[in-house]
């Protein structure tokens, strides 16, 4: 029995390792440490990735500024230049209203020149031709043409007077349009404002007007009587077609 005992407490006993024992505030107070640690290392990763990027707080207030001032002199930038197109646009209207005035004077004059030129040709011809000279009134340039409107129509014509005159003359004018209308031929006066023309001239008188028929009728020529005043009986008449 002595010896199994010192057997087992000999050199083939088994070792036991003797450690001190931590106190458990020590660590958590490690533990606590470290997480404070990693949370630091954390927070500045993420500060310095964030000032990295540009997300910094003051520079994306910056920027925002930025863009705002940016923004707001784009649209001043396109205020001014819509109020210069409103007024380049005003002023283009204008240039384009007095080129079609300027190019109407131009039209009206060229058709005033064709038809002085007109005149004169008939005055020429008029105191050349013989046996016209005996003639005392006489209807020259006598014309019928549309207007520029549907139904309108537009005639002129020039009284002349030749060379043996006694006086002035005085009288009036008549004037029937010849026009189909419903398949119907008709000769109708024209209306009572320009059916009837008074004049009074000693060498010539010009006589123009326009006049509107239905827009159904279609108009082939017109008829003009010339009377001198209290005389009944018509001193001239000549008929003139319309023009194509």
């Amino acid at each position: 029995m002595i010896k199994s005992f010192k057997r087992k407490s000999g050199i083939s006993a088994s070792r036991v390792a003797v450690r001190p024992q931590t106190p458990a505030y020590i660590r958590w107070l490690a533990i606590a440490a470290l997480i404070l640690l990693a949370l630091g290392l954390s927070w500045g990763m993420y500060d310095a990735g964030r000032k990295f990027a540009g997300f910094d707080k003051n520079e994306v207030t910056h920027e925002l500024d930025r863009l705002a001032q940016l923004n707001a002199d784009l649209q001043r930038d396109n205020e001014e230049l819509r109020v210069r197109l409103a007024g380049l646009d005003r002023q283009l209207q204008m240039d384009l209203v007095a080129r079609e005035d300027i190019a109407k004077q131009v039209k009206t004059l060229e058709h005033e020149n064709t038809r002085l030129k007109e005149d004169l040709a008939f005055f020429q011809n008029l105191g050349s031709a013989p046996g016209k000279n005996e003639q005392r009134i006489s209807i020259g340039r006598l014309k019928l043409e549309r207007g520029n409107f549907p139904g309108e129509y537009r005639y002129s014509l020039l009284l002349v007077q030749g060379k043996q005159r006694p006086g002035d003359f005085h009288g009036s004018l008549e004037f029937t349009i010849n026009f189909e209308q419903d398949g119907k031929k008709i000769a109708m006066p024209l209306a009572d404002s320009t059916s009837t023309t008074e004049v009074s001239f000693k060498f010539y008188q010009r006589v123009e007007n326009i006049f509107r028929m239905p827009p159904d009728a279609t108009v082939e020529s017109m008829q003009v009587k010339v009377f001198e005043k209290n005389v009944a009986q018509a001193k001239l008449v000549q008929t003139v077609n319309l023009s194509l």
